[in-house]
């Protein structure tokens, strides 16, 4: 498990210090919710060698760990202390109910190709999300996919049978704990940085992400029973505080949206064959790994609990939820096909 540093009085005061003036600061700073040449860190310093290359301005990455976990860091974006944060939609979804969409089991497809269409073309993700992101005082800058989400588990499993009694972390996400009461687990919502221990001490039994960050962080030491069950993908957003943005002259408001973009296409390539190499890396490292591939029988028992979560979803964000749904669903139809 890689070593984390705890966000003290003395970083936060260095973090206030100027915060006066920020729109026209010299450097801005940019946190993140995962390790050194992670995805979300490779779309960071990206971002900032763009900035850095075509202005005077110079970006501060901070990963995770190094000023809190995630509520922490969206929290000090939201007070002016950070410029941009990059948050997954996971921990957003508290504050943002209709971000919790991507928690919709067997919404997305599993093809990358598809996938990457979709973020590329889709109405609600392009359209719809930054109005809602505007709303909590954030300028949505991108959404980007990182990786299909991969459960790990103490043993084995193939049912929703076999995960009953098993408690599984999810992020601080009310629909994702109604996505694995669905599949007949226990949801126990956990912060990051309590996963490992979790997983070690059996307070927990399993947890899912993308096979990168079970790599990266680790988790297949303690969890070493690797299932695709095929119902989603891991997506995040980049954004800004929208104060901060709005205090850009157009042309550095420009900047930003160029090098997001940038940030955004070398991000695509980055996560081809990202999810291969990974789990090979996994495999090398470990004996006790198994790989557990669902087949269409066995994930039709998951993918028919999905549709009480899209309910759970429209309960929880009513008519703009229904809108949001529905357009979703039709950028879908418009790439798939189905």
């Amino acid at each position: 498990m890689k070593a984390t540093k705890l966000l003290t009085t003395a970083s936060i005061g260095a973090l206030m210090f100027g915060m006066s003036a920020a729109a026209h600061s010299a450097e801005w700073r940019y946190a993140h919710e995962e390790f050194e040449g992670d995805v979300q860190d490779v779309f960071a310093i990206a971002f900032k060698e763009y900035i850095e290359e075509n202005s005077d301005h110079t970006v501060q990455v901070y990963r995770f760990g190094e000023l809190g976990e995630s509520d922490d860091i969206m929290e000090q974006t939201q007070a002016g202390i950070l410029q941009f944060v990059n948050q997954s939609p996971g921990f957003t979804g508290a504050l943002i109910p209709e971000a919790q969409i991507f928690f919709i089991p067997y919404l997305l497809p599993t093809d990358q190709d598809a996938v990457v269409e979709f973020f590329n073309t889709s109405k609600a993700i392009n359209e719809m999300f930054p109005e809602l992101y505007a709303e909590q005082g954030l300028e949505l800058l991108q959404m980007y996919p990182e990786g299909e989400m991969v459960v790990t588990l103490d043993e084995p499993f193939t049912s929703p049978d076999d995960l009953r009694g098993k408690n599984v972390r999810t992020m601080t996400n009310p629909l994702l704990s109604e996505t694995y009461r669905a599949f007949g687990a226990t949801p126990t919502p956990l912060p990051w940085g309590e996963v490992y221990g979790g997983l070690q001490t059996g307070i927990i039994q399993g947890q899912e992400n993308p096979i990168f960050w079970i790599e990266s962080g680790g988790l297949y030491e303690v969890s070493p029973h690797l299932v695709f069950t095929g119902h989603g993908w891991f997506t995040t957003a980049m954004m800004a505080n929208q104060d901060f943005f709005d205090g850009l002259s157009e042309e550095e408001q420009q900047l930003v949206r160029d090098a997001s973009d940038a940030a955004y296409e070398q991000i695509i390539d980055h996560i081809s064959g990202l999810a291969d190499e990974s789990l090979e890396k996994i495999q090398e490292a470990s004996d006790e790994v198994t790989v557990t591939r669902l087949d269409e029988d066995q994930i039709q028992a998951f993918r028919e609990r999905a549709p009480q979560v899209e309910e759970r979803f429209i309960e929880m964000t009513g008519d703009r939820g229904q809108e949001l749904l529905e357009q979703f669903k039709a950028d879908l139809e418009a790439v798939t096909g189905e």
